[in-house]
């Protein structure tokens, strides 16, 4: 077993590595169970892991089949914003929302569950998609001295984008691990968030350089 290379000011945030996100889910991202030998690596490499899980209750406000007549990948306006509507995924206590059954989890020092509040949806593990909501981390990072963070799985430009660019706003140095993620790429998606990430001031690498 490799020494951990990073120290108590660091943290690898590992989003979203659940079933309904990989072959066979019902939002699967394509290659997504790929990501997962990869991050169980670069864990061993780092005191301070923190996973996100996306924990929604039945008829979660961002699933189509809680709008009528609505497909699953349109937009609709909530209060907040625009919203994309998915297939019922990572419902509370379901195999979807489960982590894959390969990704190591006993490390962990932090679980975050995101998207609890049945009205509004959370891509981002630091602030919902209200934009005022937030989850917690950045507190919890904050209270343990931990400035950098570096930032893997699913996907890449929703989840894995929308904590990078909190995590930024929250003033930490942050890292996205290019080839630790897999992307959804919906009509230009993944090239439109490696753009925000750069504009937000996110760093790009990948895990040979981690």
């Amino acid at each position: 077993m490799p020494l951990k290379r990073y120290g108590a000011d660091c943290a690898l945030i590992v989003v979203d590595v659940q079933n309904s996100f990989c072959p066979g889910g019902a939002l699967a991202v394509p290659g997504g169970d790929e990501v997962v030998p990869l991050i169980n690596h670069l864990s061993l490499l780092f005191e301070n892991v923190i996973l996100t899980q996306d924990w929604h209750p039945a008829g979660h406000v961002s699933f189509a089949s809680s709008h009528p007549g609505a497909a699953p990948f349109s937009q609709i306006e909530l209060d907040y914003g625009k919203q994309t509507l998915w297939p019922e995924h990572c419902v509370a206590d379901s195999d979807g929302a489960a982590f894959h059954p390969a990704l190591e989890t006993g490390h962990a020092r932090l679980i975050v569950r995101k998207g609890c509040n049945p009205a509004i949806d959370s891509y981002s593990a630091f602030v919902e998609a209200d934009r005022r909501t937030a989850t917690g981390l950045a507190g919890y990072l904050a209270a343990r001295g931990i400035r950098k963070v570096w930032i893997a799985g699913l996907a890449t430009d929703f989840c894995v984008a929308w904590s990078a660019i909190d995590a930024c706003a929250a003033g930490l140095e942050t890292s996205v691990i290019e080839d630790a993620c897999r992307a959804i790429d919906i009509d230009g998606s993944l090239a439109q968030a490696w753009f925000d990430m750069r504009q937000a001031g996110v760093r790009r690498l990948r895990s040979d350089e981690v």
